[in-house]
């Protein structure tokens, strides 16, 4: 089985690592800057389970992507997508999984709209990982996991297969049969933690040192939970439950990787992963002041930095 994985930054990087690492068929889509890198230094994964250098790994550039892979594994941040889809574009052919590892739900459908729904499965990730000063990729904290399946739901034999490829690479690799569940439920959490950190800029535990700074937290993940119920999709009693007293935790540090991007003045995925969420529940009229203050805010952070 030929794996494609579009580029080989923290998250492409670690998971595309470790499946080479288990001596999966795998080939890094770069750009030229990275392939250099990769050739001089290799590719180097610092992370709590356990450290690797993998010399010489395959790459492949745009301009000489010919031959089709049997599964693309797609990481990269929802603004960059379409220049992502040009690029592999020429990978995909007629039994060509692609396995999106994007937060929300925006880029199913452009996905679809380009290749097919047959050939675009679901998929999501969970991993604290980002490239040090060196380019290699470190893994920040113990947790790593993808999951993907059909988001039709149930099993299929492609997703099985690609299964017992990926469970080799030692990530915690799930074939899910509810696997449109668990991307609303990511959504559900990513959006209520970015949206408050990044319009409080603060940090949970901050937030609810401040008066109202509990109920804020709490409304705001009501406000995303009702919009995926109204999409049919429900949060779970259980994950409600976690998801609650992960952002109630007091002192916690716990922020989102936009409010971390906020800081730095880099790009958002504003649009994708809150903007989407209040078209959303704007079509099924849950109301979402919140939610939407945020947005604004984060349309106004985009303007000022120009994009």
């Amino acid at each position: 089985m030929r794996i494609l994985v579009v580029g080989a930054g923290a998250i492409g990087g670690y998971f595309g690592g470790r499946l080479l690492q288990s001596g999966a068929d795998v080939t890094f889509l770069v750009r030229p800057r990275r392939a250099a890198e990769l050739a001089s230094a290799g590719l180097v994964i610092r992370s709590p389970a356990g450290d690797v250098t993998l010399a010489h790994p395959p790459t492949v550039q745009a301009d000489s992507l010919k031959q089709h892979f049997d599964v693309v594994l797609l990481s990269c941040k929802a603004y960059d997508l379409d220049d992502a889809i040009s690029s592999f574009a020429p990978a995909v052919g007629p039994n060509t999984a692609i396995i999106p590892l994007l937060n929300g739900m925006k880029h199913l459908d452009v996905l679809e709209a380009r290749f097919g729904r047959e050939r675009v499965l679901g998929g999501l990730c969970a991993i604290a990982a980002t490239l040090n000063e060196k380019r290699e990729v470190v893994q920040l904290q113990p947790m790593q996991s993808l999951g993907f399946g059909e988001r039709d739901g149930g099993s299929s034999e492609r997703v099985r297969a690609i299964f017992e490829i990926f469970q080799r690479g030692n990530f915690n690799a799930s074939a899910s049969e509810h696997v449109m569940q668990d991307m609303w439920e990511k959504w559900v959490f990513l959006a209520s933690l970015a949206a408050s950190t990044t319009l409080m800029r603060a940090p949970v535990g901050v937030i609810l040192t401040a008066p109202g700074g509990k109920d804020f937290l709490l409304g705001m993940l009501d406000e995303c939970s009702a919009t995926a119920a109204a999409a049919g999709y429900a949060p779970a009693g259980a994950f409600f439950q976690r998801v609650s007293g992960m952002i109630t935790a007091e002192g916690s540090p716990m922020t989102a990787s936009m409010f971390r991007d906020l800081r730095a003045g880099l790009p958002v995925e504003a649009d994708h992963v809150i903007g989407d969420l209040v078209a959303r529940a704007d079509a099924a009229k849950v109301p979402v002041p919140r939610l939407r203050i945020a947005y604004t805010q984060l349309k106004v952070y985009e303007a000022q930095r120009g994009k």
